[in-house]
């Protein structure tokens, strides 16, 4: 499986990485493995702004509706408009097929509460 370098984890499944001061947001594996087929995807709008740790997005799955939390503060900058009528490749590829992209505000400051993937991985199984 593809995964980004540098990627950082939330503990509410989100994943993070930065590159030219752009941020790229998606859902962890362990995300997609919880919340089974994945129904319906709600984005947000370019140019709105998210606080760390406000509601983002809403997915929807066979196990029912989940807020989407944002790792660190910025604008958004892009959506992945693919996803939303074709929701099933985050279930294929999780890491390629990523959520947003944003412009974070201080990304080294929000990004020091975050977790290494593999410290993830160790907190959450």
């Amino acid at each position: 499986m593809y995964m980004p370098d540098g990627i950082l984890c939330s503990s509410t499944h989100e994943w993070v990485c930065e590159e030219d001061n752009i941020a790229t947001i998606g859902l962890t594996d362990v995300a997609i493995e919880h919340l089974g087929e994945i129904l319906f995807l709600e984005l947000p709008e370019i140019d709105a702004y998210f606080s760390k740790d406000e509601p983002f997005a809403t997915i929807n799955s066979t196990k029912g509706a989940h807020e989407l939390y944002m790792p660190v503060s910025g604008t958004i900058v892009e959506a992945n408009e693919q996803l939303i009528n074709s929701v099933e490749l985050l279930n294929e590829d999780c890491y390629s097929n990523w959520l947003i992209k944003i412009k974070p505000d201080d990304f080294n400051k929000d990004a020091a509460n975050l977790m290494e993937y593999s410290d993830y991985i160790d907190e959450v199984k």
